[in-house]
């Protein structure tokens, strides 16, 4: 078996490790040590983009993408997005788009250089606060999940503040998402709290498998989005 090849590394100015390495064909970026991201196992990032569109009947048009990743969940928004779409990408690490423009750009097609992606360099929540009422679709992907936020920071966006500031970001009829590795009561509690409709969907690692799920939690105001049943 091949070994672990690092093919770059940065340095937050906190003092935090971040790489990108290969070995054969598999691709990990990894965060003080722990993965957060590979193409092994890529699945739920685009569904994702694909449950979300559709629920939107493909019809959005302003998108917010919180968390690059390795691309997939934006070449699946843009597989499925009409040519006036504009899809806004917020990412707070420099080299992650550096890597997604080099060694990674073949992983999902070079989406950054799509004329539809725009592309910030910053933190997530700094962009919900000045941007409310303007999206139609927010996909957040920013860490491993609320129960395992790589950078401590994040925690609040997965607080009543954050999903505040999440829902004020939406368009009347907007329909947010959230990834995340694990299934979270905890989130899921504060969810309850706030006065949208949200449901949680499980999807399989590896397709046909029930042994091992990420987690998508999609947020509306409008139950319809959800495939939920008003109450009569």
């Amino acid at each position: 078996m091949a070994l672990w090849e690092t093919l770059a590394r940065a340095r937050t100015a906190s003092g935090d490790d971040i790489i990108v390495r290969q070995r054969d064909e598999i691709y990990e970026i990894r965060y003080n040590g722990i993965e957060l991201m590979s193409n092994l196992n890529c699945q739920s990032e685009t569904q994702l983009a694909v449950r979300s569109m559709r629920r939107l009947d493909f019809q959005a048009k302003r998108v917010l993408i919180g968390g690059l990743g390795l691309g997939y969940s934006l070449r699946a928004l843009l597989d499925l997005a009409a040519t006036d779409t504009k899809v806004t990408v917020c990412e707070i690490i420099p080299e992650v788009v550096s890597w997604n423009r080099g060694p990674l750009a073949h992983l999902a097609g070079s989406p950054l250089e799509d004329p539809r992606s725009a592309l910030v360099i910053g933190d997530v929540r700094d962009h919900l606060a000045s941007s409310k009422g303007c999206y139609d679709l927010i996909l957040l992907d920013t860490d491993n999940g609320p129960d395992f936020v790589v950078r401590p920071e994040n925690e609040t966006l997965y607080q009543d503040c954050g999903i505040a500031e999440v829902a004020e970001a939406l368009t009347p009829g907007g329909l947010a998402a959230f990834w995340s590795a694990t299934a979270s009561e905890r989130f899921e509690r504060t969810l309850a709290r706030y006065p949208w409709n949200w449901i949680r969907e499980d999807i399989p690692l590896v397709p046909g498998r029930v042994d091992a799920m990420h987690h998508i939690y999609s947020c509306a105001l409008e139950a319809r989005l959800l495939g939920l049943r008003q109450a009569s």
